[in-house]
């Protein structure tokens, strides 16, 4: 048995488990969905609206259809089944059919022989719009004309709202929110428009099998869900088509949604031939869904002493022109907005709105970082009010197990909040470097235009936690299949997407524990071998991955012991704990948990900020979280840094700008994520207290470091400058006030 494998049964995390596509990867020998090949391949392009919002008058495609080398030119007209599809929510036309709602929506495509002569063809159709004005104040959405009269999320057990242009309207209710307290803070935050900004652009390759059925190799995030929105628009039975999962770039969110599935099996089965499509970047960035852009007010009450007494919060975000995830999304940012603490008295309403600005969807933290962002100013705000120290604040009125969340779930797993915040608290920071210095050590790096005279030096800290695996009745389960050898030697088989976390390393380990060899393969992910295995988000994968292995393996194991030792083939379905629905009217829990585990994160920063210029240095962060029982010490902790760096891009950088719905900073040239030199040294204790329905006790940690840097690193800012500083991204002129 494999050291690796052994640790699964520790109460602590190993100090080493090689990633198996370490090598690959950092040597550049790893293929991509945009390295795919196919003898015969055609490749596919998009014609996509230079509106957010119009009319679709005609679509000719006649003169594209002529040019040499174009074999396929599609609109609307030419979907074999159903014209729209969507992540929970068939709202999303294949196709644009008479209108367009956002800006890069899909209006037809084509198919050619080489890249250049699809991308020819497509500028050569003509689209004749009529353009509307477009909905981009979500403040307004509700007053303004539907633009989506049918009202695809409603009848679906959510609060009824009448007013158009309502994804989901909710309100969580708990005790008495009128209760007074001796201190009232209040404030009103902002959080811009955050892209994944992963560095492998949509791309993939679909295959006919010249039976009618199609192979898709795609680089996504949930292989069966894609599957069961692709059959039907291309009206195909689920097993005509199947879904192969290619080399993901990172997706965090990005690749829960449709991009070229469907546009490229729509081509290939025209055509014949093998379509690949592969986006550029400016494509990339109105190819797929952003984080919500939110608006959160909030009041926080507490007595003297600083307990809390009572927190109300109204949260505004936008989902853009289709559904996607964002019932979900405004879902978790209504039920963790009060952040890891205990208090009695909760009002917070939600509210999700279409519009025409870019569609919003799922992106790591997935509504926990934008209330987390404004809850912890709050705290923060109240500790200055009361003249506490914002740690000993925190610390008092930390959520443990045994108390009630604001849904009224009372937490029974684990959930060490204060051991969290007294690690983090506790950790060392840094000595402030001498002046002068080299200018790379400085606010504003490279670019530097000062020497240090205006540098002031901010530490800051924050908390912050989020559910794991899906939650409110959601039928959450990880489908995997096991086959033993007569020589001993197994193949397991599960469409988990390793989207770059590590899963098929946790798999393999899991494996070779329980079936006591290491000569243990993974079969490659596809709905063609094995059931589903849910979405690679909601730091739900390791849960769940592990548990549908782990039951796998037994059951072989049983089997082949009854069958005295010969080849055995076994598929087990693995859930966890079962969860209910919220109540929609008070948003309180209706029968047991509506979420299976909580874990939380705290984070201690430094910054220096030159005051004068408004330029900003993350110089060093300290961090503590619960992370069940880690399988890798590496893999958590890559995890920790990974998610860092997009709660500091998100703090400091990451905006997606747009003018009138149309998104216009799409390049890494204008849209800017933190580099390598934007990075501090990230200092991780990992506290491992195991959750008893997981197995192994593991916990998800992917999330809770995005949820809580970006608050984190702004309460630094804070502190260096003296300012509110209510808005992220914080940019210079925030800063120096102009």
């Amino acid at each position: 048995m494999s050291t690796a494998a052994r640790t699964l049964t520790r109460g602590h995390a190993a100090s080493s488990v090689r990633r198996s596509d370490a090598v690959p990867k950092v040597t550049g020998e790893f293929a991509y969905s945009s390295d795919l090949q196919a003898a015969g391949m055609l490749w596919g392009q998009t014609v996509r609206s230079p509106h957010a919002h119009a009319r679709v008058l005609e679509i000719d495609v006649t003169e594209a259809l002529g040019m040499p080398g174009v074999h396929a030119v599609l609109t609307h007209e030419d979907v074999p089944g159903r014209k729209t599809y969507g992540l929970e929510f068939a709202d999303q036309p294949v196709l644009a059919i008479d209108r367009i709602r956002y800006f890069g929506e899909a209006v037809a495509i084509v198919a050619a022989e080489e890249p250049e002569q699809a991308r020819r063809a497509a500028a050569a159709v003509r689209v004749e719009y009529e353009p509307l004005a477009p909905i981009t104040d979500p403040e307004r959405a509700t007053e303004m004309e539907p633009l989506h009269p049918d009202r695809p999320t409603m009848g679906h057990g959510y609060r009824d709202d009448p007013r158009p242009n309502v994804v989901r309207s909710m309100v969580l209710r708990h005790g008495n929110p009128d209760a007074q307290g001796d201190v009232t803070v209040s404030g009103t935050y902002e959080i811009g428009q955050q892209d994944q900004a992963f560095l492998g652009p949509e791309s993939g390759l679909a295959i006919p099998d010249g039976e009618g059925g199609v192979d898709i190799h795609v680089a996504t995030q949930w292989l069966h869900v894609d599957r069961d929105q692709v059959a039907p628009c291309l009206d195909l039975e689920p097993e005509m088509v199947r879904i192969h999962l290619a080399g993901v770039g990172g997706a965090f969110g990005g690749r829960e949604d449709l991009s070229i599935q469907i546009h490229a099996a729509m081509l290939a089965l025209r055509t014949g031939r093998p379509v690949k499509m592969v986006y550029n970047r400016e494509e990339s960035f109105v190819g797929h869904i952003h984080r919500h852009p939110a608006r959160i007010w909030a009041e926080h009450r507490a007595t003297r002493a600083g307990k809390l007494v009572s927190i109300r919060m109204k949260i505004l975000v936008d989902g853009g022109a289709y559904a996607s995830s964002s019932t979900a999304v405004i879902s978790n940012a209504c039920s963790f907005a009060v952040g890891p603490y205990a208090v009695e008295n909760v009002l917070v309403e939600g509210l999700a709105v279409y519009t025409n600005n870019p569609p919003c969807g799922a992106m790591r933290g997935f509504g926990a970082v934008q209330t987390c962002f404004a809850a912890e100013a709050q705290m923060d705000k109240l500790a200055a009010e009361l003249g506490i120290d914002p740690i000993e604040l925190r610390l008092l009125n930390a959520l443990e197990p045994g108390d009630a969340l604001a849904t009224g779930q009372v937490v029974s797993g684990s959930l060490p909040t204060r051991e969290v915040i007294r690690r983090a608290a506790a950790l060392p920071i840094p000595e402030a470097e001498e002046l002068p210095r080299d200018a790379i050590r400085l606010p504003g790096g490279a670019g530097n235009t000062t020497r240090g005279e205006g540098v002031r030096r901010g530490v800051g800290f924050a908390v912050g936690f989020k559910n794991i695996c899906y939650s409110e009745g959601f039928d959450d389960y990880c489908t995997a299949r096991v086959r033993i050898a007569a020589d001993g030697s197994a193949e397991v088989s599960c469409a988990s997407a390793e989207v770059g976390q590590g899963v098929t390393d946790v798999i393999l380990q899991v494996a070779r524990l329980e079936l006591g060899t290491d000569d243990v393969v993974l079969a490659s992910g596809s709905t063609a071998l094995v059931g589903s295995a849910g979405s690679a988000s909601a730091s739900r994968m390791t849960w769940m991955a592990a548990g549908a292995v782990q039951t796998a393996c037994r059951a072989a194991l049983e089997e082949r012991e009854r069958g005295g030792g010969g080849e055995v083939d076994v598929e087990r379905v693995y859930r966890h704990p079962r969860t209910f629905p919220l109540d929609p009217e008070t948003g309180q829990i209706t029968d047991g948990q509506a979420h299976v585990a909580i874990a939380v994160a705290a984070m201690r920063v430094v910054v220096e900020v030159d005051v004068d210029l408004g330029l900003t240095r993350v110089v060093w962060i300290g961090t503590a979280q619960d992370v069940g029982n880690a399988l890798s010490r590496t893999a958590v902790e890559g995890q920790i840094e990974g998610g860092t760096a997009q709660g500091l891009g998100l703090a400091l950088m990451e905006e997606i700008q747009t003018r009138d719905g149309m998104i216009t900073n799409a390049s890494f040239t204008d849209y800017l994520i933190p580099t390598f030199l934007d990075m501090p040294p990230v200092v991780s204790e990992l506290i491992e207290e195991p959750e008893p329905d997981a197995p192994y006790g593991v916990k998800g940690v992917g999330e809770p470091p995005t949820v809580v840097s970006t608050a984190a690193i702004v309460a630094a800012l804070r502190d260096a400058t003296g300012r509110e500083l209510a808005r992220v991204p914080v940019r210079p002129d925030h800063i120096v006030g102009l």
